[in-house]
């Protein structure tokens, strides 16, 4: 047999979910409410029935006492139960459904009264008010019990008083009233009771859903782990609602974006400013990886809306990946060039072993003359163009390569670009990318030559313009956009990899800038790609001067031998870099 499972026990308390707590505490106050209403009305009820019977019975005691018969008869007759003041009074008690008429001479010797027997007898209650002049008004004890009385002075005509009379009204009368309002009130009170806990059910079932019936001890655990979280974790993150308030920063967010808690609350445009940033995190600049500049940091944003109509924005600092960009590119770079120079160096030792050998020594002095001057012309060229140190380092390794290929790569005379990229990873990504197609495209046609231009543009000449044209074939209207696609190119794909990803990765970097892509038809006939970057230029105040010799770029294209180039290179490079990246 199985063992007999442990009994439950029964746990006393609050429930734990808040669909629960909700409901009962809002039954309670209902409730609460409900009987505090009741016994509010109940009590000042039975004293304002006291005041209406105490009021009706003065009413039907002043009544009697202006009739002027009463008065005579008063004052003319002696108290008899079959007198003409027992008469009247009783007509007056009947029509009026008093308890009783009592008419008194100024002795309080009663005249008439509902018991005949107690005709002419003295009253019991003190009559010394009304016989004073007073009108009275009260709750007394009497011969016929508890009731409420109005006693009013009796003058004759002249104003002389010569008696008075008591009105009384049963007070059972008036406890019955305010017995037979009580269920009313209490019906009237489960009604509204009823309301009030059909109202509190539906708002707790709202609850319960916003909650998705959780209990507060796990809301209160998410929370802490929300703000463990967003507070622990090295992303920033910008909650933002429905106005565009910014509501939520953590640590990570001020650190990047230079803020503090005091714009929690504040619109997002007169916390940051305007600018790129502030358009990506309101979303009025949309896409996924979007990269934004705030001071020296150079970020990547991604808004997600929230179904309340905000939003949230997360954003990484891309500083420290762009210095390992940077270096890796410019290896690469180093490396292409010093494969194509090596080719080339070895042709050209050879030519100068030769004439040696021939002892033609002024033809080798020449010989080695103009290699070096060649190389040291197009250096400068280039740099005094270029003065971003990783593109022009690009460019003189492209033209390294170019010139081995068959094809003259020139930079145009219009071309003026200062050390101010946002982006030089990936501005030199964008030109690597289009000057090897151009190359491509060139290699083999006659007078075979690639340009590049590189401008800028705008009020603050922030906007950076790259078009790179060649003497190729060209690119068909109907085609201008398909080759911006991924994976779609018109060359052969190699055995180790696929082709159609430059030019995708061309129009992406430009358009995570804000800018854009095209490709159009060059003067030469071949293709023209033109890029535009609107803020690919940091504003002047926000970059760093660097403290190193102008001319350390220059030493990259001044060699006299590939060797010397490599050696020169690399160290001028590297702490470019690096004091960018900072």
């Amino acid at each position: 047999m199985s063992p007999t499972p442990p009994a439950r026990r029964l746990r006393l308390g609050l429930p734990r979910r808040v669909f629960s707590q909700v409901l009962l505490m809002q039954l309670a106050i209902a409730a609460g409410v409900t009987v505090l209403a009741t016994g509010l009305f109940l009590a000042p009820l039975s004293k304002q029935l006291d005041d209406q019977a105490m009021r009706r019975a003065l009413a039907i005691a002043q009544t009697t006492a202006a009739q002027p018969q009463i008065v005579r008869d008063l004052t003319s007759t002696r108290p008899a139960a079959d007198g003409p003041v027992q008469a009247a009074a009783e007509r007056i008690r009947e029509a009026s459904g008093a308890e009783y008429v009592v008419i008194m001479n100024k002795l309080g010797v009663r005249w008439s009264h509902t018991d005949p027997g107690e005709i002419g007898k003295v009253v019991s209650t003190d009559p010394s008010d009304a016989l004073a002049g007073r009108d009275v008004m009260q709750i007394d004890n009497g011969t016929l019990g508890r009731s409420a009385r109005g006693k009013v002075p009796l003058r004759v005509a002249g104003g002389e008083i010569v008696g008075a009379v008591s009105v009384g009204i049963e007070y059972d009368s008036v406890r019955d009233r305010l017995i037979h309002t009580i269920p009313s009130l209490f019906a009237y009170a489960g009604g509204a009771l009823a309301a009030g806990a059909l109202a509190a059910y539906l708002i707790s079932r709202r609850v319960q859903r916003q909650t998705r019936d959780l209990a507060f001890s796990d809301i209160s655990g998410l929370l802490a782990e929300r703000e463990a979280m967003l507070h622990g974790i090295r992303e920033g993150v910008v909650a933002l609602d429905r106005t565009g308030r910014v509501r939520l920063l953590n640590d990570e967010a001020q650190r990047l974006l230079g803020l503090g808690t005091e714009v929690i609350g504040r619109p997002l445009d007169e916390a940051l400013g305007p600018g790129r940033t502030t358009d990506v995190l309101a979303g009025r600049v949309t896409g996924t990886d979007l990269l934004t500049v705030r001071g020296q940091r150079v970020l990547v944003a991604n808004r997600m809306p929230t179904d309340d109509g905000g939003a949230v924005a997360t954003l990484r600092d891309r500083t420290e990946l762009e210095q390992l960009g940077r270096e890796l590119d410019s290896t690469r770079g180093l490396i292409d060039a010093l494969r194509a120079q090596d080719h080339e160096h070895a042709n050209r030792m050879h030519t100068l072993l030769g004439l040696l050998e021939l002892e033609m020594y002024e033809e080798a002095a020449e010989f080695v003359g103009e290699v070096a001057g060649a190389h040291r012309v197009t250096a400068e060229q280039i740099t005094e163009k270029v003065h971003d140190p990783l593109l022009s380092a690009l460019l003189v390794g492209k033209a390294t390569v170019a010139a081995e290929r068959g094809v003259a790569l020139a930079v145009s005379g219009d071309t003026a670009l200062p050390d101010r990229l946002v982006d030089p990873g990936g501005l030199v990504t964008i030109v690597g990318n289009l000057v090897d197609n151009a190359l491509d495209a060139a290699t083999g046609t006659r007078h075979a030559r690639v340009e590049v231009v590189l401008r800028t543009e705008g009020l603050q000449g922030r906007t950076v313009v790259l078009q790179v044209r060649d003497t190729g074939p060209g690119v068909p209207p109907d085609q201008r956009e398909a080759v911006f696609t991924e994976g779609w190119s018109t060359k052969e794909p190699p055995a180790h990899g696929q082709r159609g990803i430059g030019l995708a990765l061309v129009r992406r970097l430009a358009e995570r800038q804000g800018g854009s892509a095209r490709v159009g038809a060059g003067p030469d006939g071949g293709a023209e790609f033109t890029v535009v970057l609107p803020e690919g230029l940091a504003e002047p105040q926000l970059v760093e001067s660097d403290p190193r010799p102008a001319a350390a770029p220059q030493s990259i294209t001044t060699p006299h031998t590939t060797s010397d180039t490599a050696s020169d290179t690399t160290p001028a490079t590297t702490s470019v870099t690096t004091e960018e990246a900072r």
